[in-house]
C-alpha cells in the first residue's frame, strides 16, 4: 500500500499535475479534496470532466466518474457484492476505492486519453425501435453508423501512417514538387509547339516522329516477345530432358517388373493417396481455416493493453482450473466402461497420431526422393557437358563395380601367396644361421676341452682317433646327406619361386597398368572437381548478387505500389468528403425548404430540439413525482394499515362463527342425549 500511495504521489507531483503533495499531506486529505484529485485524473484524460466537486450532486459525480471508468474498462477488485461497495466508497471518497483507482489511471494515462477520445466517437447511441419506424430517424441512424465506421477506417489508416513514418507535411511537398514538375513539362511542351510550328512540313515531321516512337515500342515489345519464346524454349527444353530422364528411369524400374507387384505398388500409392485426401488434407484445411478465423477475429478486435491482456491471463487461469476440477471429478467417478473406452480411445488416438507421422515421413521422403533424382540428373548433365562421356547406371555400374572386385580378389590372393614364400625363405635363412651357430659353439668346446686336458694341438690316441674318423667319416656323410637335400630342397623352391614369379608377372603387369590408370583418373578426376567448384562458386556469386537485385527491385515496386494505391485511397476519401460537404452545403443553401430539411444540420437540430423538448418533459415529470413522493408514500402506508386491520376483523370474524357453530353442535348432541 506504501509503495501504491508513494507512486500515486510521485506522478501527481510532475506534469500536468503539480500537486506538490508529500505522503503525509496526501494521506491526509479529506474525501471531498481526494475526490477533487480523482476528478482532476479523470479530466486529464477526458477534458469533459472538468468540474467542481463542490457545486454537483454527488449522486451525479459518482454516475459520472463510474460511466467514465466503465467506458476506460476499470476492473475493480472483488465480485459482485464489492462492487455495491465501491461504489458506496466512490460517493463517499473512500480511500481503500479512490487509491486503486488513481494508481491505475496513472499507470496508463497515455493509452486511457487514446481509449477516451475514440469513445466520445465509437459509443452507439441506443435509439429506441419505435423511433426508427421513422424514415428520417432511421436513415439519420444508418448515416451515424456509416460515418462511425468511416471514423474506424479512417482512425486505423491514420495510426498506420504514424507508425509508417509518412507525415502529411511530406506529402504535400511531393504533390507540390510534382505539380510544379508538370507545369514545367507543359511550358516545355508549349516551347516545343512554338519552335516547330516555325519548321515546314512539321505536321508531315511530327507524324513520323509518332510513327517512329510506334514502331520503336512495337520494337521493344517484339523483342520481349521474343525473350519470353527463349525462355519458354528453354523451360520446354528442360522439361523434355526431365521427361527423358524419368522415362527412362520408368522403363529402367519396368524392365524386371511384374504386373502382381506393379499393381500392389499401385493398390498402395492409391491408399496412400486417398488417406492424404480423405483424412489429412481436410485436418489440415479446417486447422488452416480455424487458425484464419482465429487471426481475423483477432484483427477485428479493438487493440488491446496490459490489463487486457492480464484480464485474458485470469481468464485463462480460471478455465484451467475448472477443466482440472472436472478432470479430477472425472477420475473420482472411475466408471469401468468409460475406463475401458478411454484406453480404446487412447490407443485410438496414438495410433492416429503414429498414421499422421508417418505419412508426413513418407511424404518427406517422397519429397526429399524427387529433389535427389533432380539434382543426380543436375549432376549428370553437368559432368557431361565437363567430360562428353556418358555417366554409368544401373547394370553398367554393377558389372563394373562386380569386375573391379573380381581383380581386388585375384590381387589379393596372389599378394598372399607371394607372402608366405617371403615367409618360408625368411624361415630358412634363420635354420641356416642356427646351424652354424651350433657348429661354431661345438668348435669352442672342443678347444675347451683340449686345453683343460694339456693336450691342445694334439689329436688323441690312435683309437680315438680311428673312431674319431670313423664317427667323422659318418657325420660327413651325414653332412654330405642333409647338405644333398638342403641343396634339393633350395633348388626346389627356387624353381617354385620363379614358377610363381612368371605366372605373377601379367597380373603385376596389369595391376601396374590399372595402378597407372587409377593415378590418370584420380588426377583428372581432382581437376575435374576443381574446375566444377570454381565454376559453381562463380554462379552461387553470380546468382546471389541477382537475387540481391531482384529483392530490391521488389521491394522498390512494392514501395512504389503501396504508395500510389495509399495516394489513391486518400484522394478517394477526400474526394467523398467532399462531395459530402458540396451536397450538404447545397441543401444548407437551397431556398426549397424539401432540400433543407434533408440537410444533416437540420435534421441533427430537429431530432436536439425534440430530445430537448422531451428531457424537459421528463424533468418536469420527475419533479412532479418528487414533490408528491412523500404523500404518496403515507397514503400507501396508511392503505397498508387500513389493508392489515380489515385482514386482522376478518379473522376475528371467521374465528367467532367457528367458536359459535361448535357451541350448537355442543347443545344439539347434549338435547340427543337427554331424549
Amino acid at each position: 500500500m506504501s509503495d501504491q500511495i508513494k507512486f500515486i504521489v510521485d506522478n501527481l507531483n510532475k506534469e500536468p499535475f503539480r500537486k506538490n503533495y508529500n505522503l503525509i499531506t496526501f494521506d491526509s486529505l479529506e474525501p471531498m479534496q481526494l475526490l477533487q484529485v480523482l476528478n482532476d485524473v479523470l479530466a486529464e484524460i477526458d477534458p469533459k470532466q472538468v468540474v467542481d466537486i463542490r457545486e454537483e450532486m454527488p449522486e451525479h459525480t459518482a454516475k459520472r466518474m463510474l460511466s467514465l471508468l466503465g467506458i476506460l474498462k476499470y476492473k475493480p477488485p472483488g465480485n459482485a457484492t464489492d462492487m455495491s461497495t465501491f461504489r458506496q466508497g466512490l460517493v463517499i471518497g473512500s480511500k481503500p476505492v479512490i487509491y486503486p483507482v488513481l494508481h491505475w489511471l496513472l499507470q496508463r494515462t497515455n493509452e486511457l486519453k487514446k481509449r477516451a477520445y475514440l469513445a466520445r466517437f465509437l459509443i452507439k447511441l441506443e435509439v429506441p425501435s419505435e423511433f426508427l419506424q421513422d424514415e428520417t430517424v432511421a436513415d439519420t441512424n444508418k448515416q451515424y453508423e456509416e460515418l462511425m465506421e468511416a471514423f474506424k477506417t479512417l482512425h486505423k489508416d491514420c495510426e498506420q501512417l504514424k507508425s509508417s513514418g509518412f507525415s502529411t507535411a511530406e506529402i504535400r511537398r511531393d504533390i507540390s514538387a510534382m505539380e510544379g514538375e508538370k507545369e514545367q513539362l507543359a511550358k516545355r511542351v508549349e516551347r516545343l509547339k512554338k519552335r516547330v510550328e516555325t519548321v515546314p512540313s512539321h505536321q508531315r515531321m511530327l507524324q513520323t516522329a509518332r510513327q517512329l516512337r510506334v514502331e520503336k515500342e512495337r520494337e521493344g515489345f517484339l523483342a520481349q516477345q521474343k525473350q519470353e519464346q527463349k525462355n519458354q524454349l528453354f523451360h520446354a527444353a528442360q522439361r523434355l530432358q526431365r521427361v527423358q530422364n524419368q522415362l527412362k528411369s520408368m522403363r529402367h524400374a519396368a524392365a524386371d517388373a511384374r504386373p502382381e507387384s506393379l499393381l500392389k505398388r499401385l493398390e498402395e500409392e492409391m491408399k496412400f493417396n486417398s488417406y492424404m485426401v480423405t483424412e489429412k488434407f481436410p485436418k489440415e484445411l479446417e486447422n488452416k481455416r480455424k487458425e484464419l478465423h482465429f487471426l481475423q477475429k483477432v484483427v477485428s478486435e479493438p487493440a488491446m493493453g496490459p490489463s487486457d491482456l492480464l484480464e485474458l491471463e485470469s481468464k485463462i487461469n480460471e478455465v484451467n482450473a475448472q477443466i482440472n476440477q472436472l478432470i479430477e471429478k472425472k477420475m473420482l467417478r472411475n466408471e469401468p466402461m468409460e475406463g475401458k473406452l478411454s484406453l480404446y480411445r487412447q490407443q485410438a488416438s496414438i495410433i492416429s497420431r503414429k498414421k499422421e507421422a508417418k505419412a508426413e515421413e513418407l511424404q518427406e521422403t517422397k519429397e526429399k526422393l524427387a529433389s535427389l533424382e533432380r539434382e543426380v540428373s543436375a549432376k549428370t548433365d553437368q559432368a557431361r557437358e565437363l567430360d562428353g562421356t556418358e555417366v554409368l547406371k544401373g547394370d553398367e555400374f554393377k558389372r563394373y563395380v562386380s569386375k573391379l572386385r573380381s581383380k581386388s580378389t585375384v590381387f589379393k590372393k596372389k599378394h598372399q601367396i607371394i607372402a608366405e614364400f617371403k615367409a618360408e625363405f625368411g624361415l630358412l635363412q634363420r635354420t641356416e644361421e642356427l646351424l652354424r651357430q651350433r657348429h661354431e659353439n661345438i668348435q669352442r668346446q672342443l678347444q675347451t676341452i683340449e686345453d683343460k686336458r694339456g693336450i691342445s694341438g694334439y689329436s688323441y690316441t690312435q683309437e680315438e682317433l680311428e673312431r674319431v674318423s670313423a664317427l667323422k667319416s659318418e657325420v660327413d656323410d651325414a653332412k654330405g646327406r642333409t647338405l644333398d637335400d638342403m641343396s634339393e630342397m633350395v633348388r626346389k623352391l627356387n624353381s617354385l619361386v620363379s614358377e610363381k614369379k612368371s605366372a605373377l608377372a601379367p597380373v603385376i603387369k596389369e595391376l601396374r597398368q590399372l595402378r597407372q590408370k587409377c593415378q590418370e583418373l584420380t588426377q583428372e578426376c581432382d581437376e575435374k572437381k576443381a574446375q566444377y567448384d570454381s565454376c559453381a562458386a562463380g554462379l552461387e556469386s553470380n546468382r546471389s548478387k541477382l537475387e540481391q537485385e531482384v529483392r530490391g527491385l521488389r521491394e522498390e515496386c512494392l514501395q512504389g505500389e503501396s504508395k500510389y494505391h495509399y495516394t489513391n485511397c486518400m484522394i478517394r476519401s477526400l474526394q467523398v468528403q467532399l462531395h459530402r460537404a458540396t451536397e450538404e452545403m447545397k441543401a444548407y443553401v437551397s431556398p426549397d425548404q424539401q432540400e433543407k430539411r434533408k440537410a444533416i444540420r437540420e435534421q441533427y437540430t430537429k431530432n436536439i430540439a425534440e430530445q430537448e423538448n422531451l428531457g424537459k418533459k421528463l424533468r418536469e415529470k420527475q419533479k412532479a413525482v418528487r414533490e408528491s413522493h412523500g404523500p404518496n408514500m403515507k397514503q400507501v402506508k396508511m392503505w397498508r394499515d387500513f389493508e392489515q386491520l380489515m385482514e386482522c376483523k376478518k379473522q376475528c370474524f371467521l374465528k367467532q362463527n367457528q367458536t359459535s357453530i361448535g357451541q350448537v353442535i355442543q347443545e344439539g348432541g347434549e338435547d340427543r342425549l337427554v331424549l
